[in-house]
């Protein structure tokens, strides 16, 4: 199979080697604030230069700024060499929607196109990656029509529902949806919601209105358009798309923060079941007070983020704090708070020491090290679904998740998720 993408000129190759050498010899300090990002996300560059372009296809474009789901990811170990895979036929119905950013590249949305359609994806609406609208992709009647045009009926309801990209945007359309219905329909059909970051408003408001689960995994043009994907993410994307009872075990809390146990309990840690929900700390806590923030009784909150110095994530912390978030839940997950920088007053005021502050505040047990945020080698997995935590001997921890929609496992070719062009 070609991809479209290989149908490239040479203009690209000279745009790219331009790119690299106007930024080669910049500081990184310098070299952020070339691309878009503000001096005080400077401690988020924890790559070179040419790790940046090269690991995660981030181009220039003086109109589109860097968001969280573009910035440097890391895979901690080797993948295996890549191997040409010939492309299945796609058949698995499946639908774009863009609630949030617009894409950056033409060219890396269509090789994302390329390599979904390869693993067996029918995308039946590829052109929405192609409308903007400020810094939006589209206005927010277009991104709302993603999915209220689902809730109408007006468009047949599709297994999976792939997010394109995070950034900003989601919570501007959350007014234009009638999630109950959507919910209603995804149920019938066994439908997937998939994204992260910004799509954690989607995702929220889907559940606390829509009594429907999704799913915290990779998209569309941040993961599959990379120049080349992590393969980790790619499998395990698929494992929790196709598996039915997804096990997820944690041995440590590096993740979260290299200073913290697993499981900070004040009591002998015990096996709890309940609803996983949650999502992007930022956006949890800008949800606060809203109709859209899902109030599950004795469930168990996941939260995760980037770029987020420990003072800023206290605050957010405390936003759901002294909002009552916290009653009533059984447990709080951490997952990777990665980039948090060192507090420019005192070192020693860290996430650990957010992190046993609210512990303190809660009395609740904290869980740390869940292997998902914007990192590399991120383990998807279920949220509004059935999830039992239990501890093992270890210090570690495993998570099981049931109830939730998958699909059959012998439509999807993984690999095809990070072929070459």
């Amino acid at each position: 199979m070609v991809f479209k993408s290989q149908l490239l000129t040479d203009d690209r190759n000279k745009n790219e080697h331009t790119a690299i050498k106007t930024t080669s010899g910049l500081s990184r300090r310098q070299f952020l604030r070339r691309v878009g990002v503000s001096a005080g996300t400077a401690a988020l560059a924890s790559q070179s230069i040419s790790q940046v372009w090269a690991t995660s296809s981030i181009e220039p474009n003086g109109s589109t700024q860097l968001t969280k789901d573009d910035l440097p990811t890391e895979s901690l170990n080797e993948q295996t060499p890549f191997i040409q895979t010939t492309c299945i036929t796609p058949t698995i119905e499946t639908r774009l929607f863009a609630s949030s950013n617009v894409g950056g590249s033409g060219d890396r949305t269509q090789l994302a196109l390329d390599r979904v359609a390869c693993a067996g994806f029918k995308v039946n609406n590829p052109t929405i990656t192609n409308r903007q609208y400020l810094r939006f992709a589209g206005t927010d009647s277009q991104r709302a029509s993603d999915l209220q045009n689902i809730a109408t009926g007006a468009i047949a309801a599709p297994k999976l529902l792939l997010g394109v990209r995070g950034g900003y945007g989601a919570m501007r359309i959350l007014p234009m949806v009638d999630w109950s219905t959507l919910g209603r329909i995804m149920q019938g059909r066994g439908t997937i919601l998939a994204g992260f970051s910004d799509v954690t408003a989607i995702q929220c408001a889907l559940l606390a209105k829509g009594d429907m689960s999704s799913l915290a995994a990779p998209m569309l043009y941040s993961e599959f358009g990379k120049t080349k994907p992590d393969e980790v993410s790619c499998r395990q994307f698929v494992e929790a798309l196709t598996n039915p009872n997804l096990v997820i075990n944690i041995s440590d809390a590096a993740l979260t923060s290299q200073k913290l146990p697993s499981i900070l309990t004040s009591s002998e840690p015990k096996t709890i079941t309940g609803t996983m929900w949650g999502g992007n700390l930022s956006v949890v806590s800008a949800l606060a007070g809203s109709e859209y923030l899902p109030r599950i009784d004795g469930g168990i909150v996941f939260l995760e983020d980037v770029g987020e110095q420990p003072y800023r994530i206290e605050r957010m912390l405390y936003d759901l704090y002294l909002a009552g978030v916290f009653k009533n839940q059984q447990a709080i997950v951490f997952g990777a708070l990665s980039a948090a920088g060192e507090d420019s007053y005192d070192k020693r005021y860290d996430v650990a020491t957010v992190i046993r502050q609210l512990h303190q505040l809660t009395g609740l047990p904290i869980y740390s090290g869940m292997r998902f945020g914007h990192i590399g080698q991120k383990h998807s997995f279920p949220l509004g679904a059935t999830c039992q935590l239990t501890p093992n001997t270890d210090g570690g921890y495993q998570l099981a998740f049931t109830d939730y929609p998958t699909i059959k496992a012998d439509a999807i070719q993984v690999e095809g998720l990070w072929q070459t062009a």
